[in-house]
């Protein structure tokens, strides 16, 4: 068996299999990527060959236009691409719409590339797939053993009991334009709200993408240019930066809700002014980092960015090799680590 740590390394544009000649998740232009999914942290733009599953390059194509890659190929989860002697296949990472993981086979060894991920239940997407390996690189983004995330349907109904308590008030939740929106939006139907879910205009673009793309959402009506009064008891969805503006102050006695994983730290939502934090993430928390690496079997595991070293830490006492790789730029999306 040939280690991956021979063709699997290291570089300032970011991880790159040498023998297949491309680069996953790159972070500045490089000939050839493969990107795990559609959040800017791991979808940059400049790239001349880019292969993702066909929901992440659309999504690619609507954040970046002629920036999502000069050539553009789509892989279906789970089948196989052969780049000179390294099998490479995509599953499913639980992320957002049309994120997977990276299977790349060579030399008799496997490396799995997680990309981000989640073990929770998402109507929005297809769930995570654990593939045993010889090597398994993760995120860490809540590698901390306070971070455990309750049920997300749990949650929802936290915030539909508010809105009952509170019917003339307006329940404005901050959340990530990709991914955390559109979930949110099928968990509320899930739960049993039909009514019209208002949206802040930045983020109608992609809820209209995903339900191009096959996933049901309901009615959504834009809130920006909606009278005060229609907004009396709705929900309203925005972007983290348009909750702490004038923006949110214009609706009608707003209750401000924060929907990350962050909001387990109750100083955080403090300093945000958050009346209401929801405790739902997108990626896994520390339970379900430990599960997953404990069901793919991995001897070895890279960590990309996050809190790599209380991970490494927790490994080394299973008798798992654990090493962090310090990826710069991972983690780092536009709207801030309250997107998770």
């Amino acid at each position: 068996m040939t280690p991956p740590e021979q063709w699997l390394r290291v570089t300032p544009q970011g991880l790159f299999c040498a023998p297949a000649g491309v680069f996953i998740d790159p972070t500045r232009p490089v000939a050839r990527a493969v990107i795990t999914h559609g959040h800017a942290d791991h979808a940059r733009p400049g790239h001349g060959a880019v292969l993702a599953t066909a929901e992440t390059l659309a999504i690619m194509r609507a954040r970046m236009g002629e920036g999502a890659g000069d050539r553009q190929q789509a892989l279906a989860y789970g089948e196989t691409l052969r780049l000179g002697e390294v099998a490479l296949r995509l599953v499913p990472a639980g992320h957002v719409l049309g994120s997977a993981q990276v299977v790349l086979e060579y030399g008799g060894a496997r490396a799995l590339v997680s990309g981000d991920y989640k073990r929770q239940p998402d109507p929005t997407c297809a769930s995570f797939e654990p593939v045993p390996c010889d090597v398994f690189v993760t995120e860490a983004t809540f590698a901390l053993p306070v971070f455990r995330h309750p049920p997300p349907a749990q949650e929802i109904g936290r915030l539909l009991r508010s809105v009952a308590l509170f019917p003339e008030r307006t329940h404005v939740i901050g959340c990530y334009a990709l991914g955390k929106a559109q979930r949110l939006i099928a968990l509320l139907r899930q739960a049993g709200w039909q009514q019209p879910i208002w949206l802040h205009g930045t983020l109608i673009p992609l809820c209209r993408l995903y339900q191009e793309l096959g996933v049901e959402l309901g009615e959504l009506r834009p809130a920006t240019v909606a009278e005060k009064s229609a907004l009396r008891g709705a929900i309203v969805l925005a972007p983290p930066s348009a909750i702490a503006d004038r923006w949110a102050r214009r609706l009608e006695d707003p209750v401000v809700c924060m929907a990350s994983g962050w909001m387990r730290v109750r100083q955080r939502a403090k300093q945000g002014g958050v009346e209401l934090p929801l405790v739902i993430s997108d990626h896994a928390d520390w339970d379900d980092l430990l599960r997953t690496i404990a069901e793919v079997g991995a001897p070895e595991v890279w960590v990309t960015h996050g809190r790599d070293d209380a991970l490494v830490h927790a490994l080394a006492q299973r008798g798992v090799r654990g090493r962090a790789l310090h990826l710069v730029g991972l983690g780092e999306e536009e709207e801030g680590v309250d997107a998770a």
